[in-house]
């Protein structure tokens, strides 16, 4: 096996939201020996025409059908990441923070039913899960939580200034930090920074004199609170993620939590003195 290192590859790995969505998963059958798939989905794509060793040669009429298809499916994929109307996903009343792993199973199971909406808002927004992940435990593991919109209820605008407070003591056994995401890649945001983020590691992140910590959001760092600042782009939309290694009581019992974002001036540099 060959190790190819993409870490500084430029390169897009957002599907298709139209017809050629399908005809990339008719790549994937045919690259994929047969048995892959369960038969469940096996028979779901040959009803489209997607079998492997076949050709996907579709007519006019599936064609716009599927691209029609498409379309509304990665609306509404985005709908429950960005909007989610399950009560669940919303870790606080009145707060923008949510979960993106809702219902406590892998496999997103409750009482013997399939929770799909569930199971679409977590795979388009993070695309793997593991067995681990439903065994959330003091101390071990990890906990995540994100918002997309600010303290008004608007969603975050990459043009403007916001700050976020986080409570003294944030409730991390390893470490916490603050991850700036784009709403349509659900990667890292491009910026100038490859690693758009804010992180109790560091050693140089400052706390405000109450021991909390305020992290600024915005496309020009504040005067003197550089190592408190994450980048953001005008004209793209973004979110934080809050990652918190290692949880501990007061996460899990929601004793602690998250300020929510706060649209504020940009702090700009001191003026010069005045002519003598």
């Amino acid at each position: 096996m060959e190790y190819v290192n993409i870490a500084d590859a430029v390169f897009n790995t957002v599907h298709a939201n139209d017809f050629s969505f399908f005809e990339e998963i008719d790549e994937l059958v045919q690259e994929e020996p047969t048995g892959s798939l369960d038969p469940e989905r096996a028979g779901q794509l040959a009803g489209l025409g997607i079998v492997h060793g076949k050709p996907f040669a579709p007519d006019d009429r599936l064609r716009a059908v599927l691209d029609d298809a498409a379309r509304t499916g990665a609306a509404i994929s985005r709908a429950l990441v960005y909007a989610p109307r399950d009560p669940e996903a919303y870790l606080y009343e009145g707060s923008a923070w949510m979960s993106a792993f809702l219902g406590g199973s892998y496999e997103f199971l409750r009482d013997g039913a399939r929770l799909l909406d569930a199971r679409t808002q977590f795979h388009y927004f993070a695309t793997v899960i593991t067995p681990a992940m439903a065994h959330a435990q003091v101390g071990s593991g990890s906990a995540y939580a994100y918002a997309v919109r600010d303290a008004e209820g608007e969603v975050l605008d990459g043009a403007r200034t916001y700050t976020l407070t986080l409570p003294a003591d944030p409730p991390a056994k390893n470490f916490w930090s603050i991850d700036v995401y784009d709403t349509q890649t659900r990667s890292l945001l491009q910026t100038a920074d490859p690693y758009p983020s804010v992180m109790s590691l560091t050693g140089d992140v400052a706390a405000d004199d109450d021991g909390s910590t305020t992290i600024w959001f915005g496309p020009v760092a504040p005067e003197g609170r550089e190592a408190n600042w994450i980048q953001t782009v005008p004209g793209k939309s973004w979110f934080p993620m809050l990652r918190l290694y290692g949880p501990l009581e007061p996460w899990f019992a929601r004793t602690w939590r998250p300020g929510e974002l706060t649209p504020t001036a940009p702090v700009s540099p001191p003026a010069p003195p005045a002519p003598r």
